[in-house]
């Protein structure tokens, strides 16, 4: 797998504010609990819901704020970690290999540099799927690149250069 690091440059608090906006909220295990015990809605009204949700094709499942903690041990770094993804997207390459599940959703973390400005961290999609060997899966992971760069400019950054990178090459970080 390859981690990329970017640097955003915007204070993390600005950044977590228009990333949570960009990026809104999702409980899963509400929604299809609604779904599964009232009326028998089907799948492809799921993916509409999930599209009416998710503007920018990605939604936050779970958000963890890591700095109370840090903060006990005497650290001022800020870092939230978050699980991000699109369950509609996931079935894409659940149905070649639940093993997917494994990279799906997509693990994110949120901290701030010595300067109090965000670092958007994660592992590269297409390099975590394509280790299962199954060039749809790859493929997805590629377009999650894609969705994740777009995300990121939709917040005011510009991650192109480090999503550049071919598979033998060390990414281009900001």
């Amino acid at each position: 797998m390859t981690r990329l690091d970017i640097s955003t440059g915007m204070a993390f608090n600005e950044f977590q504010a228009v990333f949570e906006k960009a990026a809104p909220y999702f409980d899963a295990e509400d929604a299809i609990r609604r779904f599964t015990t009232g009326g028998g809605k089907s799948w492809d009204d799921m993916a509409a819901q999930v599209a009416d949700l998710a503007p920018n094709g990605l939604m936050i499942y779970a958000r963890i704020d890591i700095t109370p903690a840090l903060a006990l041990a005497g650290h001022a770094t800020k870092a939230v970690e978050y699980l991000m993804g699109n369950h509609v997207i996931a079935e894409t390459m659940l149905r070649h290999d639940t093993k997917a599940a494994l990279y799906a959703p997509l693990r994110i973390l949120v901290h701030s540099d010595p300067s109090g400005n965000a670092v958007f961290s994660l592992d590269q999609p297409s390099t975590a799927f394509s280790s299962l060997g199954i060039d749809e899966v790859t493929q997805v992971g590629k377009g999650l690149d894609r969705k994740v760069a777009a995300l990121l400019r939709v917040v005011g950054v510009d991650a192109d250069e480090a999503f550049s990178a071919g598979p033998n090459e060390s990414p281009r970080l900001r």
